[in-house]
């Protein structure tokens, strides 16, 4: 099942002041992005945030889960999803932990 758009807006609207906060779609459910860096992911209708150790400290009892059959398990986000200062901390150290993305290649000319 794919998730909601208007999911997926609340999360982002939700996320304040850590950077550049945007999502895109892929494989028919969505990534969100914090200054260029995929830190979650939204599947069916879930928050899925990419495991940092600054982040699990920050959580404390944390619940892992994959976001889709086959995915490594990351941190399933459900009763702070209201709490937009709290979700925006999370964000903002999840981003700090994890690494730069690679340059993208150019492609060969034929």
């Amino acid at each position: 099942m794919a998730s909601d758009i208007k999911f997926v807006e609340f999360i982002v609207d939700q996320i304040e002041n850590p950077g550049l906060v945007r999502y895109r779609k892929m494989f028919g459910e969505y990534a969100i992005y914090c200054n260029d860096k995929v830190v979650a992911l939204v599947c069916n209708d879930q928050l899925f945030v990419k495991p940092t150790q600054t982040g699990r400290a920050f959580i404390g009892d944390v619940v892992e889960a994959p976001a889709y059959p086959g995915a490594k398990p990351s941190f399933l986000i459900e009763d702070q999803l209201e709490d937009r200062d709290w979700l925006s901390e999370l964000i903002a150290l999840t981003e700090k932990e994890l690494p730069k993305p690679k340059p993208k290649k150019k492609k060969a000319k034929k």
